[in-house]
């Protein structure tokens, strides 16, 4: 098994990115499809998303209001 390097970026698996988005993992791959998300393939065939690009979306999109924010 190969080691990381610490100049290695970090990729996640589509169940990953869903977990954080709170999708599905076949939606995560719709948005790869659509061009919404850069998705790498390892050899195998398996999508991977670049963990900085990922939170650069994610920090995008507005976050559901709480109780707390309208006291």
């Amino acid at each position: 098994m190969a080691t990381r390097t610490p100049d290695t970026e970090s990729l996640l698996t589509p169940a990953e990115v869903a977990t954080m988005f709170r999708v599905d993992p076949k939606t995560v791959t719709r948005w790869a499809k659509a061009g919404k998300l850069t998705s790498i393939r390892t050899l195998g065939g398996h999508r991977r998303y670049r963990e900085a690009e990922v939170r650069a979306l994610l920090s995008a999109v507005p976050q559901p209001r709480t109780e707390a924010d309208s006291l």
